[in-house]
Formats: C-alpha cells, structure tokens, sequence
C-alpha cells in the first residue's frame, strides 16, 4: 500500500505480490534443476552468485539507470524551478523528497529509479523539459512520483532482472561441466538447464510486461487525482508521443532498455497491442484520463 495521499490500488499491490510470488517459485525451480543436474560442489557457488546479481541489481538501481540515461542529480540552484514543482507535488502527496535529475537527451521522456522511496530519484531529459508546459510536466512528475509511492520502480527492478540473473547462471553452469554430463536418457545435461532458463526468461518477460501496462495506468489514475488536472497529462501523453516520430531511430534504440521505466516507450508511436508492450496504448491511457476528467467535472452534491 502506498504511504502517501495518492490514490491506493489493490490490483496494483495484488499483482506486485502475484509477481514477486511466481517469479521466486520459478527460481527455486530452476535451482533445483541446477542442483540436480550439476555436480555438488559448484551448486553453492551458482546460488551465490545468483542472490549476488540480484542485490546489486536491488542496491545500485538508481545509479545504473542515471549511467544509461546520462543523467545528472541536479540541486535546487542548478534546477530552481523543477525542484519547486516536486517539493509542490511531495507536499499534495504528503510523501518523502526523491531526489532530482535531468537527463541531457534530445528524447522527451521521464522516469523514475530507486530501491526504495528514501533512495529513489526521479528524472526529466531536456528534450521534455522544452516541450511541455508547467501544468504538462506537473502531470509527468505527479505520474512519476506516484510511482515511486506505489514502489512498483523496486518490484520492476528486481523482476527485470530475473531474465539476466537465469541467463548468467545458465552460462557458469555450462563452464561448471553440465555440458559434458547427460542424464538417464542421454540428453546433455545443459541442454535441459538450458530449457529451465528459457522458461524463466519467458515466464520474467510475459509477467514484467503485464505488471508494467497495469502499473502505468495506475500512475496515470493517481497523478491525475493529485494534481486534479487530467487534462494536462493527456496533453503531455499527446506531446511526448508525437515528438517521438522526430527522434532518430538510432537513439531510440539505444534508449529502449529503458522503455518500461519510461512515462512512454521510446519507439515511434505508443499504441502497440501486443504481449510484448511495455505501456498500455496512448489510446487507452487518454480514454481513462478522459474519464477521470469527466468525473471531476461532474457537480458534487
């Protein structure tokens, strides 16, 4: 549950949990495939290094995603204006200070990062800050931070991971000498490590994906009632993808690691339909904010 005044969401909290639970028992799984099909000495040194890549994924989150992004953490003196809009948006929240970066990229996008609200930061490129009004980047920021409340940036981390993690440990067993060992049936032992790995990879992918669509249109929902102001992160929303046909494929590319962190990927055009989206379609996303615009225009009482 989110410790602030943005709005709280049961599917959000339901599905980080469903997440976490499934991914943890495809892991033991998967360790115990490598305990079975590898000699005993290496099965340590394999759990080590797996729960080892792990923490540092979980420890050092914000500074790897800042290194990618050639971001910089900016102070109030160097960013006057942007810290007064979090220290605003915080306050309505009633939530701890993240820290602030800007990111020197031509790309307009935001994101945030952090292995808890206490270490999170949250962080604009130029190229939005020059495209957007101060209402428009409110509504982006107000979306970030709802992120950061809802601490759904730490289960993102962590299960992004997990494809990386099975993939690394597919590797040492291979040099641990699955590949020369076969089982009953005379099947290379790796091969079947192998089919473990695949499986956590794809079961990683298919349930960051899911978890990703669902968590974005929940920060839609809360920025939108904090700052009361839908309309504006529509606009945004708007913006930021019709910029994003100007932008070189080339630095598109390079920036789509990224993509599920993002406010909207970096591809041309956000309304992608398939399992493999990162973000809801840009469709989707102004059909709520159109709602919740609806709402707040009706008369009370």
């Amino acid at each position: 549950m989110a410790r602030s005044r943005f709005l709280n969401d049961s599917g959000l909290t339901l599905r980080m949990t469903s997440v976490m639970l499934l991914l943890g028992g495809v892991f033991v799984a998967f360790f115990v495939t490598l305990m079975f099909l590898m000699p005993v000495e290496y099965t340590p040194i394999i759990g080590l290094v797996g729960i080892g890549i792990a923490f540092f994924q979980w420890w050092n989150s914000d500074t790897v995603a800042m290194r990618a992004m050639r971001a910089r953490e900016v102070t109030p003196e160097q960013a006057p204006e942007l810290h007064a809009m979090v220290d605003r948006l915080c306050a309505m929240a009633d939530m701890p200070k993240p820290r602030v970066g800007i990111a020197d990229l031509d790309l307009p996008n935001a994101f945030a990062t952090g292995r808890s609200p206490e270490r999170a930061v949250v962080c604009v490129t130029t190229g939005i800050l020059g495209k957007l009004t101060a209402e428009e980047l409110e509504g982006v920021l107000a979306h970030e931070l709802s992120h950061v409340a809802h601490r759904d940036v730490l289960v993102m981390t962590i299960a992004s991971s997990a494809g990386i993690v099975a993939g690394m440990l597919t590797r040492g067993a291979q040099f641990a000498g699955l590949g020369r060992s076969r089982n009953s049936n005379g099947v290379p032992a790796y091969l079947l490590v192998l089919a473990v790995s695949l499986t956590v990879y794809a079961v990683s992918f298919l349930l960051t994906r899911m978890l990703s669509r669902y968590r974005e249109l929940c920060a839609d929902r809360s920025g939108a009632y904090l700052t009361m102001n839908p309309q504006a992160l529509a606009s945004a929303l708007q913006k930021i993808t019709g910029e994003m046909a100007a932008i070189p494929q080339r630095d598109l590319r390079a920036s789509s690691a990224m993509n599920a962190f993002f406010i909207a990927p970096a591809i041309s055009g956000a309304t992608l339909r398939t399992l493999s989206a990162t973000h809801p379609s840009l469709e989707q996303r102004l059909e709520q904010l159109a709602r919740i615009q609806a709402e707040l225009s009706r008369p009370q009482g």
